[in-house]
């Protein structure tokens, strides 16, 4: 009977993933004409906006160093963005210098200590957009923590 029920959730969080990734598709292309549309600036984010408490978030952990929240157009069960609290001239990953190497691994840590406190026991995935090409639409580092479904593979 426990194999039967293993069997079955397995199946069925294999096939709400294959749903989710064709409801997704739209989404995705949204995602892309926000990223082609965003510009590198100088000025505040919205994710600096969401630190200054000036836009509301679902915040899930908080520390001195980063602030993590709910994102608000979920790709998983779980999906949780991870943000530095200071820029720090980090607006992408490809814009780390030698010393932003404490803050890009505690981001790292922060993601394994937040999958822990999700619950995502079973996997969970990393993912840091970076350009145009990366899709990344908001200019200020920030780590995806995505779980609570079978993940597929190659992504994007």
């Amino acid at each position: 009977m426990v194999n039967e029920d293993i069997k079955l959730r397995t199946r069925l969080s294999v096939l709400s993933s294959h749903i989710s990734h064709s409801l997704s598709i739209s989404m995705a292309s949204s995602e892309q004409e926000a990223a082609l549309a965003a510009v590198p600036s100088d000025s505040p984010t919205i994710f600096d906006k969401i630190i200054n408490k000036e836009i509301p978030s679902t915040v899930v952990f908080e520390d001195d160093k980063v602030l993590a929240f709910r994102d608000i157009a979920p790709q998983a069960p779980t999906h949780i963005l991870i943000i530095p609290r200071v820029k720090d001239g980090l607006s992408g990953l490809s814009k780390a210098e030698e010393r932003h190497t404490e803050i890009l691994g505690h981001l790292l840590y922060t993601a394994k200590l937040i999958a822990k406190q999700e619950g995502l026991d079973d996997g969970f995935r990393v993912v840091i957009n970076d350009g145009p090409s990366g899709c990344q639409s908001v200019y200020h580092l920030h780590v995806h923590l995505l779980g609570g479904r079978q993940m597929n593979w190659p992504p994007g």
